[in-house]
C-alpha cells in the first residue's frame, strides 16, 4: 500500500511541477515537530519556510545533528512525503488530527501534541494554545509563536518513516542530505528525488518505528531559544 500511495502521488504531481526534496537537522527530536503520533506524521511549528514552500508530493527529510560526538550524525531521524496540506484552523478542527490537541495532564505523547494554532473568533488573532510551545503558565511564548506563524500551513503526510532514536544512517551516495546545517537544504533535481523516494520504498519499517530522541527525559517546554 505504502509503495501504491507513493505511486500515486507521484502521477498526481509529475506533471503539474518539480517536485522538491527538503532536509534539515532535527536540533530537538521531542515528537513535537514533526509529530508522528496517531497514524500521521506532521509538521505543525518550526521550519516556517519549510512548510511555507513545500507541495503535495515533496519529501521532507529530518537528519541528526552533526556535531563531532553525536551519535546521529549523517543519520535520518524521519523522512516524510506530503500528501495533504492544511491551513492552522483547518487542522484544528479536523476530527482526524484532534487526538493532536495537547493534553498537558495527559501521557507525554498528549503533552507533545502540536495541533497548538487557530484563529480566536472574539479577536481574529492567531491563538497559541498551552503546550510545548508557550510559557510554561500556558500564557504565548512570542518567540515561538513569531517563528511558528509565518509558516502558515500545517504539511500531512500518511506515508512517512519516523526512526526517532533508531535512526538510519544515510546511504553514501544520498550524504549530501546531510549538509544541511542551519535552516535546511532543498533539492529540484529529479534524478536525486527519485533516488530518495527509491532509497525510502526499499527500507524494511515505515511509519512510526522508533521513540523521538529525547522522549525519555521529562517533559519539557521549548524557550525558543
Amino acid at each position: 500500500m505504502e509503495t501504491l500511495l507513493l505511486q500515486m502521488l507521484l502521477l498526481t504531481v509529475h506533471v503539474k511541477k518539480q517536485m522538491k526534496v527538503y532536509s534539515y537537522v532535527v536540533a530537538r527530536d521531542f515528537g513535537f515537530a514533526p509529530n508522528p503520533f496517531h497514524g500521521y506524521c506532521t509538521l505543525a511549528t518550526c521550519k516556517p519556510q519549510i512548510r511555507k514552500n513545500a507541495a503535495i508530493g515533496d519529501i521532507i527529510i529530518g537528519i541528526g545533528s552533526g556535531a563531532m560526538n553525536s551519535v546521529y550524525k549523517n543519520r535520518m531521524i524521519f523522512a516524510m512525503i506530503v500528501s495533504e496540506i492544511l491551513t492552522f484552523d483547518e487542522y484544528w478542527v479536523d476530527p482526524r488530527f484532534q487526538v493532536k490537541k495537547p493534553f498537558m495532564s495527559g501521557s507525554k505523547k498528549q503533552m507533545y501534541g502540536d495541533n497548538i494554532y487557530h484563529t480566536s473568533p472574539e479577536t481574529g488573532e492567531m491563538v497559541q494554545e498551552f503546550s510545548h510551545h508557550s510559557l510554561e503558565d500556558g500564557s504565548t511564548n512570542y518567540k515561538n509563536y513569531n517563528r511558528d506563524v509565518p509558516g502558515e500551513r500545517v504539511l500531512v503526510a500518511e506515508q512517512f518513516w519516523y526512526f526517532g532514536n533508531r535512526a538510519i544512517e544515510i546511504p553514501s551516495s544520498l550524504i549530501r542530505l546531510s549538509e544541511a546545517k542551519r535552516g535546511h537544504r532543498v533539492w529540484e533535481d529529479r534524478d536525486f528525488y527519485c533516488a530518495v523516494s527509491t532509497w525510502l520504498e526499499s527500507l524494511n519499517a515505515s511509519g512510526f518505528i522508533g521513540k523521538p530522541c529525547k522522549f525519555s527525559g521529562p517533559f519539557q517546554w521549548y524557550g525558543g531559544e
